[in-house]
């Protein structure tokens, strides 16, 4: 054999060797860091939820976090069919993920809400005082804006109607424009705003609301779409495919 051969050998064997190394370390970092990755997707989702409920305040470390949710806020899951609470499904279920499940993945039809398939069963979250009345429900909620799926969390109060927040927590759109669902002066348009009226979905996004209108809030400037979107998805899942029914019973009270 040749010096040439025997020293393209060595290099293959070299560049296999250091390909497998650095498999086994990029692997045993993806296994490593997965737990905190989990921890850190917890800790985000309970800061939202407590942002939501109004809770959240000055709160930044993992423990004054958790210990504010664990006191006043309780998760329940709901038969969104009929609007009554179940069992939790699974030790880990999550309603985004169970509507990628033919075992909990009901169709989505005639609506324009931007997804094909939602789960049976959603979480809810009841926000408590500090007697353990509930005074605050809060329903997640998604649905399509100009570029992607748009993520939040819908607060209301406990008669099922008022809203008090509507927090996106997650998005695509474009910055200073459809981005603009996460401004705290827009977000502040929502306090108050009534979701019904005459036991319909009344909610709306339009343009040049007045002051008076319980019904609308104003529709992002040059976000069109962003504002369809936000319509579309508050008007589906205050509906009766979405928590519509659940609302209605308002299972809270007697909970």
């Amino acid at each position: 054999m040749s010096a040439k051969k025997e020293t393209l050998g060595k290099t293959l064997l070299v560049v296999i060797a250091v390909c497998l190394v650095c498999s086994i370390v990029v692997a045993g970092s993806a296994v490593g860091l997965r737990s905190l990755q989990e921890t850190n997707a917890a800790l985000d989702k309970k800061s939202n939820i407590l942002n939501a409920a109004g809770l959240l305040g000055n709160a930044s470390s993992k423990e004054e976090i958790a210990k504010i949710y664990d006191k006043r806020v309780e998760e329940k899951f709901v038969d969104l069919s009929n609007g009554q609470y179940v069992e939790k499904p699974s030790p880990d279920f999550d309603m985004y993920k169970a509507a990628k499940q033919p075992e909990f993945s009901v169709k989505v039809e005639g609506s324009n809400v931007g997804f094909l398939n939602r789960s049976s069963i959603a979480s809810v979250y009841h926000v408590k005082d500090e007697s353990g009345k509930v005074t605050r429900i809060i329903l997640p909620v998604h649905g399509s804006g100009l570029w992607d799926l748009m993520y939040g969390l819908l607060a209301i109060d406990d008669d099922g109607q008022t809203i008090r927040e509507l927090i996106y927590y997650q998005h695509k759109e474009t910055p200073g424009l459809g981005a603009e669902i996460q401004n705290p002066a827009w977000q502040e348009k929502w306090d108050g705003k009534q979701l019904f009226k005459d036991g319909e979905v009344a909610i709306s996004v339009d343009k040049n609301v007045g002051d008076g209108n319980q019904y609308a809030v104003d529709a992002l400037s040059g976000a069109t779409l962003t504002s369809n979107g936000v319509e579309n998805t508050l008007q589906y899942w205050a509906g009766e495919n979405g928590f519509g029914t659940y609302l209605k019973r308002q299972s809270w009270k007697s909970s």
